[in-house]
């Protein structure tokens, strides 16, 4: 660390750093390793309380633009003419840095921009792919001109920097044939804070979001003495003789996170929560099912009012908002995740999932081309490819629970082969990994 003393490194986000884990989490590696870090980037969601509180970490927001009038390539000109001028000066105006690193997509004007910067002051160009900026461009169907041009300029700009991180093999080898580009994989780890938790912890966990959400409180019935307003006891778990005991007729919950965008298709896991709510009648040996969503997105309010339209009796769905703090306690109380991810590219993982299998839950993967090197099909997870399949394994997951002794065994397998993933964190493989690339 003492080598280190002295030296900075901006962290280029052109994105709401709130939103962008990796990013945080090599801002805090690099914290850790004794950098100065100025993390630069838009502020519209909180960051993780290890980012706000490390005094060796400083965040410089970046002014937003909203012009929504004229033609969509009308607003990109003047959307990507006002991120250039404000992310220049902002880099000029928070002094040198040895190295930066910055975050790709988007490519315009993030490459052409830093590597300016870096030109202009000798400082070491690091890019860290997450996916191809293209590829995310053509999903909302370009002028072909503009996603040509999109492609050429993240093509030269990316070859233009010192060194290259990226998120799967399969997308360095894409980088490496495409374009000459040569990256080393650094896989997402979750942090430490994704982590199994005990079941007075979970205990403790539903009686805080049962404040918000009566869906996780005692429920009310007519023959019951029981205080409704009681710690001891929650729609999960009860406290007998000082003891967390999870209760045996509790619903099953099932998480999500989406961005609820088009690239990620929700009507997927409607469709399979509908099959759930009529084979519930049906099957007989199912629980009501809690079904927790998280995450902001445009088709939030579209999709949540079809569900509420559906008037289902044994599923429930609830969106919450949590924060940073609280979504880990979210992820390791739940009983079965679900991903709705795709890559525009096939090259990207979802990190989501990433941080379920820290926090130990088991997940039901949407699967595209390199999924693979995430989530292995029966051993560590499941992968699914329509509504269909997606409701069979639900179905299946939580078929007599939770006293299926077979699906349990089942279950207890699968959790304890993500217990080797969980010990691979962060923390180890970015110093094994990236490290080297801010000691030269």
């Amino acid at each position: 660390m003492e080598n280190q003393k002295g030296k900075t490194v901006k962290v280029v986000v052109l994105g709401d750093i709130g939103r962008s884990p990796r990013m945080q989490y090599h801002a805090l590696s690099l914290a850790t390793n004794g950098y100065k870090v100025n993390i630069i980037g838009y502020t519209n969601s909180t960051p993780i309380v290890d980012v706000l509180e490390n005094e060796k970490i400083v965040i410089t927001g970046l002014s937003p633009i909203i012009f929504n009038r004229g033609p969509k390539i009308v607003q990109y000109a003047v959307k990507t003419v006002w991120q250039t001028i404000s992310l220049l000066l902002t880099l000029f105006i928070t002094g040198k840095c040895d190295y930066l690193l910055c975050q790709n997509p988007p490519a315009i004007p993030t490459l052409p921009v830093c590597r300016f910067y870096c030109l202009f002051t000798k400082t070491k160009f690091i890019i860290d792919w997450h996916n191809y900026a293209y590829t995310i461009m053509a999903l909302s169907t370009p002028p072909k001109f503009l996603l040509r041009f999109s492609k050429v300029m993240e093509q030269f700009f990316g070859q233009s920097s010192d060194n290259n991180l990226c998120v799967t093999h399969s997308m360095k080898v894409d980088l490496l044939e495409q374009w000459n580009i040569v990256a080393r994989v650094l896989y997402d780890r979750p942090p430490h804070i994704f982590k199994p938790l005990t079941d007075e912890e979970k205990h403790k966990w539903f009686l805080k979001i049962s404040q918000q959400y009566s869906e996780f409180k005692c429920p009310k019935t007519e023959t019951s003495n029981y205080d409704y307003g009681s710690n001891d006891r929650t729609a999960f778990t009860q406290i007998h003789d000082n003891k967390v005991l999870f209760v045996e007729n509790r619903p099953g919950i099932l998480f999500s996170s989406t961005s609820w965008t088009s690239d990620e298709d929700f009507s997927i896991l409607m469709d399979a929560l509908q099959i759930y709510e009529i084979t519930y009648d049906l099957a007989k040996n199912l629980p009501k099912l809690l079904c927790v969503i998280t995450g902001k997105g445009p088709l939030k309010e579209f999709y949540m009012q079809k569900i509420s339209s559906k008037n289902w009796q044994h599923v429930k769905v609830i969106s919450p908002w949590l924060e940073a703090s609280d979504y880990p306690m979210m992820v390791a109380s739940a009983d079965l995740g679900v991903c709705l991810h795709t890559s525009s590219s096939g090259l990207d993982l979802p990190m989501k999932v990433v941080d379920m299998f820290g926090a130990n839950l088991p997940v039901c993967a949407y699967d595209f081309k390199c999924l693979h090197e995430l989530v292995k099909h029966g051993f560590n997870g499941y992968t699914f490819k329509s509504s269909h399949e997606l409701s069979e394994q639900i179905v299946k997951w939580f078929e007599g629970f939770p006293n299926n002794e077979q699906q349990n065994n089942i279950i207890k397998k699968i959790k304890y082969n993500l217990e080797e993933f969980q010990n691979q964190r962060w923390e180890a493989n970015w110093n094994l990994k990236a490290k080297s690339f801010f000691e030269s």
